[in-house]
């Protein structure tokens, strides 16, 4: 039997509100769990039927996202189809330990693992420059434009995180690409809406099944999303690199900093 919420106008359109937020900076950034997961609290959710809810109505505001971005996915195809499958196992694994294992049990590496992805954001320009010289010097081919072995197997351990709790992993998503990948970070942005669709879509397909979800914070989430994913790809593509790292980099920490304290 499914969780049922009963909410006041106020807290339905709170949870509209955080939808088009969490919509908005998804697309443009991640992290956008970290704006409605606490409201869905605040409004008697459990935990865990709160992430459940939260994963399912976030899937049309990730779609909206990578739509709105279509123009920068253009040769993108094989790069995706590879990621995607990696993504979409990872999420399964993700979703599956977020009922099985305790509630806490992510908390202390949580914080950890997003630290890591700004640390990758903010060297990911310097440490590109010296592998692309070490790579003149050498005579060494290209980089792989699908990133090899090790970015399809970065990808799906962070997607194993993001089925789990979703939060920051666009971050992680796009601190990997941007290390292993020779293309524009609104490139990479792009690729990272479209994984975090996959992410959602194949938890959400577990968790309709197998998980206690509320379909009004559902309804109310995947509306206000969708607004926001549109939003977020108007705002986001005019964003110079510097300045969307610099969002990235702020966005995270203020993630990290709500992770601890939470």
């Amino acid at each position: 039997m499914h969780e049922r919420l009963t909410v006041t106008i106020w807290e339905m359109l709170a949870v509209f509100a955080a939808g088009v937020g969490a919509g908005t900076i998804n697309t443009i950034v991640g992290s956008g769990t970290l704006i409605t997961f606490p409201v869905l609290l605040a409004t008697g959710l459990p935990p865990v039927t709160a992430t459940v809810s939260n994963a399912l109505g976030l899937i049309p505001g990730s779609i909206s996202g990578a739509i709105g971005y279509r123009k920068e996915l253009t040769g993108q195809r094989r790069r995706i189809l590879r990621m995607g499958a990696a993504a979409a196992v990872g999420s399964v694994c993700g979703a599956v330990l977020l009922l099985a294992l305790p509630a806490n049990a992510f908390e202390t590496i949580v914080p950890v693992l997003v630290g890591l992805a700004l640390t990758l954001v903010i060297l990911q320009p310097r440490i590109t420059k010296a592998v692309q010289r070490r790579r003149e010097r050498n005579g060494s081919d290209a980089p792989d434009p699908d990133g090899g072995p090790l970015l399809i197997t970065g990808l799906l351990l962070a997607s194993v995180y993001g089925g789990y709790f979703t939060a920051a992993q666009g971050i992680i998503y796009v601190a990997l690409m941007g290390m292993l990948l020779n293309d524009t970070l609104q490139r990479l942005n792009a690729t990272k809406n479209v994984l975090a669709a996959v992410v959602n879509s194949t938890a959400a397909v577990f968790f309709l099944f197998a998980a206690e979800f509320d379909w009004t914070a559902v309804a109310l989430i995947a509306v206000g999303s969708t607004l926001g994913g549109q939003l977020g790809a108007k705002i986001g593509r005019r964003l110079p690199p510097t300045v969307l790292r610099v969002l990235i980099v702020a966005v995270g920490t203020v993630a990290i900093v709500q992770l601890i304290l939470r």
